[in-house]
């Protein structure tokens, strides 16, 4: 037994009929190398192969009675991998848009918690002979650096797929412990937490101390504040029902506008999401009275802790700048607003408000979350913020799954009451897949996101070329113009 820590039974918690706090991907591989050909048989025979190494996969919830505490994962003794790993085909012509759609009607549904957390649907009827899946886990048992590991562990580095020994597998299931056993776990552990409490106090006061020193310092512009962003067609509550789109485009191009233009990776990828969603609100005619400002989650694992499965996960608020017309202004805007929510972030410390979340009451927090969805209380308030963009990096070389070659792989983030877009991006080898998931009410056209992220990736290129490009040195210029002008006539 083990007990979910309090940052991951918050996902738990957060979790009502229209907000699933799962997260999957969408991957699509080109299976005309395998030997002997592909079959459904051979890639869930793989995944059962590799159970060792994916931990989550074999872990089930038991609540504790009364919710005294944070709920425990068992070892699920029921374990039935033809419950997760489910067959599906496309409808012709089996292009994007229809394996959009089968992937935005599995984000859709919530997982069932009297089984492991995860699903695998292995989609047939692609256009081109290719083979999809789309795989979700709850966010309770990963975060996205650890799902990249556990994605990771259920792919190879070469065609030739790797084969666990079955003896080597020493995993036993648990026991389901009786109501009085969970009672008496969630007592020992509640008796710990005066301790824990009053270290948390000292620590969050320790942190304020930071942030009030550090927000006095001359030229230090504190990022935007909760509930300061501006009131937008896009954060609204929203529904049980899901869009999902996505484009794929170069990770070269990427880094030329950063060399040109300055900042990092995920500044630029800020920059076209800024961009992007400029284009859609003035599409609709949409006024905004602020810049938009963006959730960026932020790991903060541990070299120690690679490896480790759950939440090790914080986030920070970000000026998307969007009121900024110039693309090169806003994106050094950008830059100097994302240096400043690292260094706050820093200021306040990876664990300060994580560790709250370990006080934070079962009952009275999943209620909580229920009345806030039911009653529509994201209609009545400023968001916390506009939109939640996360940048997941993947690995520069190919990876196969039971022999075929993967093309691509579009992560899907979960979205919330208030907060109803995810663009979530992933690179893999010289490619960067984003993947945006909607609600289908509030933007039922989030496709057209995905086509003004490339219009913005275009537009800074353009501007990085202008940049990069090489202009006469003006004195020379002037000297050729001198040595025609003095020239003698005839």
């Amino acid at each position: 037994m083990q007990r979910l820590t309090g940052l991951d039974a918050t996902f738990l918690y957060l979790e009502t009929p229209s907000a699933h706090m799962h997260v999957a991907s969408t991957a699509v591989f080109d299976p005309s190398d395998v030997p002997g050909g592909y079959s459904f048989e051979k890639v869930k025979e793989m995944v059962a192969n590799r159970m060792p190494l994916l931990p989550p996969f074999r872990r089930r919830l038991v609540q504790i009675p009364f919710s005294l505490h944070h709920p425990l994962w068992i070892e699920d003794p029921d374990f039935d991998v033809d419950y997760h790993v489910r067959r599906a085909a496309l409808p012709a012509p089996g292009g994007a848009a229809e394996l959009a759609e089968f992937a935005a009607d599995v984000m859709a549904r919530p997982l069932h918690r009297s089984r492991p957390l995860w699903e695998m649907y292995v989609v047939e009827g692609l256009e081109d002979g290719y083979i999809g899946t789309v795989t979700k886990t709850h966010h309770a048992a990963i975060d996205g650096v650890s799902g990249a590991e556990l994605t990771a562990n259920l792919l190879d580095l070469s065609p030739e797929t790797m084969v666990l020994d079955p003896a080597d597998d020493t995993w036993q299931a648990d026991r389901i412990p009786s109501d009085a056993e969970l009672v008496g776990f969630a007592l020992q552990s509640l008796s710990r937490q005066p301790l824990a409490a009053a270290k948390a106090v000292r620590r969050t006061a320790e942190a304020a101390l930071n942030l009030r020193r550090r927000n006095r310092e001359p030229d230090t512009a504190p990022p935007p504040a909760p509930f300061s962003a501006p009131n937008t067609s896009i954060n609204t509550a929203i529904s049980p029902h899901r869009k999902f789109a996505f484009t794929q485009m170069s990770l070269a191009d990427v880094k030329n506008v950063k060399n040109a233009l300055g900042g990092t990776v995920n500044d630029i990828v800020l920059a076209m999401c800024a961009g992007a969603l400029r284009r859609y609100f003035d599409e609709r005619g949409e006024q905004l009275d602020g810049p938009l400002v963006g959730m960026i989650p932020i790991s903060v694992r541990a070299e120690d802790e690679q490896g480790a499965m759950g939440n090790r996960v914080s986030s920070m608020l970000v000026s998307l700048a969007s009121d900024i017309d110039d693309p090169i202004e806003r994106l050094a805007t950008i830059r100097n607003a994302t240096k400043n929510a690292k260094e706050q972030d820093k200021a306040i410390g990876a664990d300060t408000l994580t560790n709250w979340a370990e006080f934070a009451a079962p009952a009275i927090a999943a209620r909580a979350a229920r009345l806030y969805s039911n009653m529509k209380m994201a209609d009545r308030h400023r968001p916390i913020f506009n939109v939640t963009i996360s940048n997941v990096p993947g690995p520069p070389f190919p990876l196969y799954s039971a022999g075929a070659r993967m093309v691509a792989m579009y992560p899907m983030g979960p979205i919330m009451d208030g907060g109803a877009l995810n663009m979530t991006v992933m690179s893999y080898m010289d490619t960067m897949n984003f993947g945006l998931v909607a609600c289908a009410e509030t933007i039922p056209n989030v496709e057209s996101i995905a086509r003004y992220l490339d219009e913005s990736l275009d537009e800074l290129m353009k501007l990085a070329n202008a940049q990069s490009a090489p202009q006469k040195p003006k004195a020379a210029k002037k000297a050729a113009t001198k040595k025609v002008a003095d020239a003698p006539a005839g």
